[in-house]
């Protein structure tokens, strides 16, 4: 998520705190460091010196409050400027017992389809029944596309490809699903550059759909240029949210988050991934959080939640006490497949955020993939006791493993550190974590 914008600042703030005292010369430098990072995640220059001199101000002007240091002080202070750059919480509430329509707007290429078919999923797995309505007769195989993801998440789709005018299209969809479904989502036609032809079909479709809500979907690569987007769409026709797409590492995300917060546009959803699980609600706050390496325990759950992580409160409460097995080891690394990715899961738990290396995560990643087929070769008796397992047992394991006899014994050795950090109680943030998930 962000890769560049997240690590600038947080290596920003590891200068903060590793100075021996706080002066006008450190936070003028923190206040350099912040305005490079920003510019470079393409926020634009007003916004990154605006933001920069409010923190600046702030920073020497004000006194910690009771009990904080000044250190901690300024990292507040970031944390609360970042977030109201980046604007206030998102997401949609709809009423279920109504036929809620929903409009999706967008420039070919931002991603508008497949963000249809991912809000589709969002809802559905939040108990909606949600109709999908084909009407991008623009781009050839849009309809196609929509289709294979309908039917990938299981969703109705209504779609007539032997009509040409979207907008019948759109008509004709509202009406087929308005009886049956309380959500219908309408994909749109996009164009590639040609923003008033879009701005115009808009207006013609808000006109005779009359949507609930039109949302604005924008690729997050394009940086501070999605002010202007954001802003053109708005004006024409009241825009009810914005999506920002493709911010799995987008090195211009940062930009587009604070262009499109700058319009006073809402921020609904953020796409952070290809599967179709990898949208989330945007929150500033929690984004802010997770940038700065302070994690986000809500968005972790919600995102168990939908990507339907089954905990077994039992087999926590046993692995906190310690008593930890190579079942119960390799169940957690089925669980986290889930997810997508181990930088996924790391970057929402507090006080673990932002501490461990993208590299070293995707190290972790493949070791677990070595981990889990010899976990598999192990005998019963072996996965239950491990500390039984001798060397006899390690050759014959890394033989039917397709391993090596080190691949066997460094498991083990992270199975001997794993169960001792869990019985030791240290790492208070991930066994907070694992409580909360165990009592979902």
């Amino acid at each position: 998520m962000l890769d560049s914008l997240r690590d600038g600042l947080q290596k920003a703030l590891q200068k903060l705190v590793g100075a021996s005292a706080v002066d006008e010369t450190v936070v003028k430098e923190f206040v350099r460091n912040l305005q490079r990072t920003l510019i470079q995640a393409d926020v634009s220059v007003k916004l990154a010196l605006s933001l920069t001199e409010r923190v600046q101000k702030r920073a020497l002007e004000e006194k910690p409050l009771g009990g904080i240091t000044r250190k901690d002080q300024i990292v507040t202070i970031l944390y609360e400027e970042l977030a109201k750059l980046l604007g206030g919480e998102g997401g949609l509430q709809l009423d279920r017992n109504k036929a809620n329509v929903i409009v999706m707007l967008g420039i070919q290429g931002s991603g508008k389809t497949t963000t249809t078919g991912k809000l589709a999923r969002y809802f559905t797995k939040r108990g909606h029944r949600v109709g999908l309505v084909a009407a991008d007769t623009f781009r050839p195989g849009a309809v196609a596309q929509l289709k294979t993801i309908a039917g990938t998440i299981g969703v109705e789709i209504y779609s007539d490809e032997k009509e040409r005018d979207s907008i019948k299209i759109a008509k004709a969809g509202k009406k087929h699903f308005e009886s049956t479904k309380n959500l219908i989502i309408i994909d749109t036609a996009g164009r590639h550059k040609e923003e008033k032809g879009l701005l115009d079909e808009m207006k013609k479709i808000v006109s005779e759909v009359k949507p609930d809500v039109n949302i604005l979907v924008i690729d997050g690569t394009i940086g501070q240029q999605g002010y202007n987007q954001a802003l053109a769409f708005h004006q024409t026709s009241p825009v009810g949210g914005i999506i920002v797409t493709k911010l799995d590492g987008a090195a211009k995300g940062g930009g587009a988050l604070a262009a499109v917060a700058a319009t006073g546009t809402r921020i609904l959803y953020i796409g952070t991934g290809e599967r179709v699980d990898d949208l989330e609600e945007f929150s500033g706050t929690r984004f802010v959080g997770r940038l700065l390496g302070m994690g986000d325990i809500k968005a972790l759950i919600e995102m168990a939640k939908q990507a339907e992580v089954v905990v077994d409160e039992k087999q926590v409460k046993r692995m906190m006490s310690g008593k930890l097995t190579m079942d119960d080891l390799l169940a957690q690394f089925e669980q986290l497949k889930k997810f997508g990715s181990f930088k996924k899961v790391v970057e929402h738990i507090p006080g673990v955020s932002g501490s461990v290396k993208t590299e070293d995560l995707e190290k972790a990643e493949d070791r677990a993939k070595v981990y889990k087929v010899i976990i598999q070769s192990m005998t019963k008796v072996e996965r239950e006791n491990p500390d039984k397992i001798n060397a006899p047992r390690i050759k014959r394991i890394a033989f039917g493993s397709g391993t090596t006899e080190k691949d066997v014994r460094e498991l083990l050795t992270r199975y001997k550190q794993t169960k001792n950090l869990m019985k030791s109680g240290k790492n208070r943030e991930f066994r907070q974590l694992m409580r909360r998930m165990g009592g979902q």
